[in-house]
C-alpha cells in the first residue's frame, strides 16, 4: 500500500474489506474514490486475458483481481457483500460499499456474465460496471464508449483505463428476459446446443427446474437474459459455426484481425452473400415463425415481417456486430408517422430490425445506413409454425446456439420482456443514449434520409447494403485472397 502512487490509491481496496478471513489490521488510509473490483477472463484475447490479469495485480491489491477462470463472480460477489454487511459499522469499509465499481475484461459473453450476477443476486448497493473490450464483436464496450479494440496490457495502457474509470458517469441500461416453451417432444431432444462450454452464468440460457414458477407439466421452459441482442436466424447460424470452428481449431483465433478474417470466409461458404440461391426458403423467418409484439400500451398485435427477411435482432444497445448501428436514428417523418424513436438504452423498449442478406447488411457501412426497421416494442413473441423446420440458430449477446424445434408441435414459443435495469459505466462521449440524462448529446447521429426499407418487396435483393461481424468485412482483409 505504501509504494502505490497517489493515483493508484484511489482504486485500492484493503485485504480486511475483501476477506472475513484476513488477520490483516484496517490501514489508516484515505478513502479511495473509486474503489474496484477487478474481473478478468484470462482466456479472452488469445494472450491479452493473462498478461492483463498479471498487469492488475502488479499495480492493485492482489485480492481485489480475480481470475474468472478460478473463481465465479457470484461466490466473489457473496463473499464480498456479506463481508461488508459485517463490518457496517467500519466508516471505510461502509464507504467503500458505497463507492464501489467493477471493472471486467473479456469478450461480450464475459461482460454479460457479470452483468447477470450483478442483477441477480439483487445486492443493497448493486455497483456499476465497466467493461475492457478482450473479445471480437466488443459490443458492450463499444456502446458506453471503452472501444471496440483489444486494448494495451502494460501499465500505462491500464492507468489510462483506470483514469477513464475514476472520470467516468453512471447510466442505467434496459435489462432483457427470454423465455422459450414448448411441449415435452415424443423423441428425439429439444435442449440448446452450444458449440462450446459457456460460463456457469445465472443468466446463461438454460432449462428451468421442476420447482421455478415458470415450470408447466408437460412442457419444456427455458430461460436466459441479455443485454445487448438476441437475434434469430441465418446471422446466428454464421456465428455457430464460428464457434465451432474456433473449438476445434483453438489456436487459429489468436487475435481479432483473424477472427473477423473467418467470419467473412464463413459467410462465404456458408450462403450468407447470396442467401437467396443457397438458403431455403422455409427458413426465412416468415415462414419459420409468426411474430407478435406488444406496442407502448401493452395491446399484442401481429407484426408484418417481409418474405425476404432470414434474420431478425432484437437490439437494446446502438452497437451490434463489432459497432454498427443497424436502427440509426429515424428522421422526423419516420419518428412521427411510424411512431419511431431514437434508440435509447434505458426506455424499457428494444428495436426490432431484419436484414435480408449479407450485401443488405453492409449498408450499415454507408452514412446513416440501417437495416429494415420493423418495430419498437416492450415485448416480443415468436410462435413457431408447425413443421417449418426442425432446428433454426439463436444467438444472445455474442452467444449462438442451435435450437432443435420438434416436427410435430405448433406450441413453440419464444418471448421477449423487459426485466428491470442495471447500472453501466460510461464514457461522456459514449454512442449510447439515455432518456433521462440531460447531459446525453442529442445531437451526434446525423438523420437518415433515405427511403426505409421496412416495407421491402422481393425483387430488391441488392438494393441496399448493411453491417456485423457476420456481414462486416474488416478494412484491413482483402476479399481477393478470401477462399
Amino acid at each position: 500500500m505504501d509504494s502505490l502512487s497517489d493515483f493508484l490509491k484511489e482504486f485500492y481496496i484493503p485485504t480486511y474489506v475483501l476477506s472475513p478471513e484476513s488477520e490483516t489490521p484496517a490501514p489508516t488510509i484515505s478513502p479511495p474514490e473509486s474503489p474496484v473490483l477487478v474481473f478478468i477472463n484470462s482466456k479472452s484475447g488469445g494472450q491479452l486475458g493473462g498478461e492483463l490479469l498479471l498487469t492488475y495485480r502488479s499495480l492493485l491489491n492482489d485480492n481485489q483481481v480475480f481470475d474468472l477462470g478460478v473463481e465465479t463472480p457470484d461466490k466473489v460477489l457473496r463473499r464480498i457483500y456479506l463481508n461488508l454487511e459485517r463490518l457496517k459499522d467500519d466508516d471505510l469499509a461502509c464507504h467503500i460499499r458505497d463507492k464501489l465499481k467493477i471493472i471486467v475484461a473479456g469478450g461480450d459473453g464475459t461482460a454479460g456474465w457479470l452483468l447477470g450476477v450483478v442483477c441477480d443476486l439483487k445486492l443493497s448497493h448493486p455497483p456499476p460496471i465497466a467493461t475492457v473490450p478482450l473479445g471480437t464483436g466488443n459490443n458492450l464496450p463499444f456502446a458506453f464508449g471503452w472501444g471496440k479494440k483489444n486494448p494495451g496490457t502494460d501499465r500505462a495502457s491500464v492507468e489510462l483505463f483506470l483514469d477513464k474509470v475514476l472520470k467516468a458517469k453512471e447510466m442505467k441500461i434496459d435489462n432483457w428476459h427470454i423465455l422459450m416453451r414448448m411441449k415435452a417432444p415424443k423423441e428425439g431432444p429439444c435442449d440448446p446446443l452450444a458449440p462450446l462450454e459457456l460460463p456457469h452464468s445465472l443468466h446463461a440460457f438454460h432449462r428451468v427446474s421442476p420447482t421455478d414458477e415458470l415450470n408447466r407439466e408437460g412442457y419444456h421452459t427455458f430461460r436466459g437474459g441479455f443485454w445487448n441482442y438476441f437475434s434469430l436466424g441465418m446471422d446466428a447460424q454464421i456465428s455457430y459455426a464460428f464457434h465451432s470452428e474456433r473449438k476445434l481449431h483453438p489456436e487459429k483465433f489468436k487475435n481479432q484481425l483473424v477472427n473477423q478474417s473467418t467470419y467473412v470466409k464463413l459467410g462465404c461458404t456458408q450462403g450468407w452473400f447470396c442467401a437467396s440461391l443457397f438458403h431455403p426458403a422455409s427458413r426465412n423467418i416468415a415462414q419459420l415463425a409468426k411474430v407478435k409484439i406488444a406496442n407502448k400500451n401493452g395491446q399484442w398485435h401481429d407484426l408484418h415481417i417481409p418474405h425476404s427477411i432470414r434474420s431478425i435482432v432484437c437490439l437494446n444497445l446502438p452497437s451490434f456486430s463489432g459497432g454498427l448501428n443497424p436502427w440509426g436514428t429515424p428522421n422526423p417523418r419516420k419518428q412521427r408517422d411510424r411512431d419511431l424513436t431514437p434508440p435509447f438504452v434505458d426506455d424499457g423498449f428494444i428495436e426490432v430490425v431484419g436484414f435480408r442478406n449479407a450485401w443488405h447488411g453492409l449498408v450499415l457501412l454507408a452514412p446513416n445506413g440501417h437495416g429494415t426497421r420493423l418495430a419498437q416494442a416492450n415485448r416480443v413473441r415468436f410462435e413457431f409454425r408447425k413443421g417449418a423446420a426442425d432446428h433454426t440458430f439463436m444467438r444472445m449477446d455474442g452467444e449462438p446456439w442451435k435450437q432443435p424445434l420438434p416436427m410435430d408441435d405448433e406450441t413453440v414459443m419464444v418471448e421477449i420482456s423487459h426485466l428491470g435495469q442495471v447500472n453501466m459505466l460510461a464514457t461522456h462521449d459514449c454512442r449510447s443514449r439515455s432518456m433521462y440524462d440531460p447531459s446525453t448529446p442529442r445531437h451526434q447521429e446525423e438523420y437518415d434520409d433515405n427511403e426505409d426499407d421496412s416495407v421491402a418487396e422481393e425483387g430488391e435483393e441488392y438494393r441496399k447494403f448493411g453491417a456485423a461481424d457476420t456481414f462486416k468485412i474488416p478494412d484491413e482483409v482483402d476479399i481477393s485472397h478470401l477462399s
